[in-house]
């Protein structure tokens, strides 16, 4: 039985001509991504900036235009309310109150009372500010520290230019998710940096797959130039690519449809993951090669093949 293709198996997509229109729509994203974050910045939820976070369900449908100017009126700052899953599920967020710990959980006391009873409250957070920042702080250091360890991992692997250019492409990936939070001022909590490492993690698969199969074509063709190289590789596994990433969007998509607020963040991330990596793994990752100094095509391995014949 023949495997299953999404392409024809003799594709020839001339992938290294197109890299200047594929540069040029990454320049795009990062100027994008670095405009979003000066302003509006990234929309911090309660885990980095601390508050309140309650989440209820209602015995009957929930009014959230009703709810919010009740809550507004309580003079307690910001609170945000958003509905998620079924008409009856809600989701409140009360800034940070003055006064320390008691006066969050007085916070808390005067939005039970005055939603009234017929609610039951499922979660009731509380973040400090300075959790908050150290929470924040280490999920940078933990998303650097990670694309780092990719990055060597593929040097160790293969070579160092590929390492290099697996840094460049993963921090591609990335960088340009956190600018989609930044952009759709989607809420960058835990749950988001949970969606970038798992995003470099699923980024650098592909890229791998890539770069093993130039690996193996640098074996079989020694004086194949770098540009061949790169397009019958990618060609050559393009199928793969494209299988991987449509299964992986259809595992997404039941979250991204009744996964509600909780996950709405994550799915999102993993959504434009998904495309952004495969982009990148296809036009980005190999294509960095011809930019950096030629890699060594040729092993110890031909050497033993060629001394075998003189020991007969």
């Amino acid at each position: 039985m023949r495997p299953l293709r999404f392409v024809p198996e003799n594709t020839a997509i001339d992938f290294v001509a197109n890299r200047w229109p594929a540069f040029t729509f990454t320049g795009l994203l990062f100027v994008v991504t670095i405009v979003s974050l000066i302003w509006p910045g990234l929309n911090l939820g309660i885990d980095f900036r601390g508050g309140i976070l309650i989440e209820a369900r209602a015995e009957r449908t929930v009014d959230v235009a009703a709810m919010r100017g009740q809550l507004n009126d309580l003079g307690l700052g910001d609170v945000d309310i958003q509905g998620f899953g079924s008409d009856r599920d809600v989701l409140i967020r009360v800034q940070m109150q003055p006064g320390g710990e008691q006066a969050q959980t007085a916070a808390i006391e005067t939005v039970r009372r005055s939603l009234g009873t017929g609610y039951e409250y499922r979660r009731v957070e509380l973040v400090g500010p300075t959790v908050g920042q150290e929470l924040l702080t280490a999920g940078i250091v933990a998303t650097v520290l990670a694309v780092i360890a990719i990055a060597l991992y593929v040097a160790f692997r293969f070579e160092w230019q590929f390492g290099v250019a697996a840094l460049i492409a993963t921090f591609h990936d990335v960088f340009t998710t956190v600018g989609l939070f930044a952009v759709l001022q989607l809420e960058f909590d835990l749950t988001a940096v949970a969606a970038l490492l798992t995003l470099a993690g699923y980024s650098i698969n592909d890229t791998v797959v890539v770069f093993d199969r130039m690996r193996e074509t640098m074996r079989k063709n020694k004086t194949m130039p770098l540009r061949d190289v790169i397009n019958l590789s990618v060609n050559q596994t393009l199928s793969r690519t494209i299988m991987t990433s449509a299964t992986t969007w259809i595992a997404i998509l039941p979250l991204l449809i009744f996964g509600g607020a909780a996950l709405a963040n994550f799915t999102w991330a993993m959504t434009w993951g998904i495309f952004i990596g495969t982009f990148s793994s296809v036009y980005i990752a190999a294509s960095i090669l011809l930019y950096l100094p030629p890699i060594r095509r040729v092993s110890a391995e031909p050497k033993a093949e060629a001394a075998a014949p003189s020991q007969g």
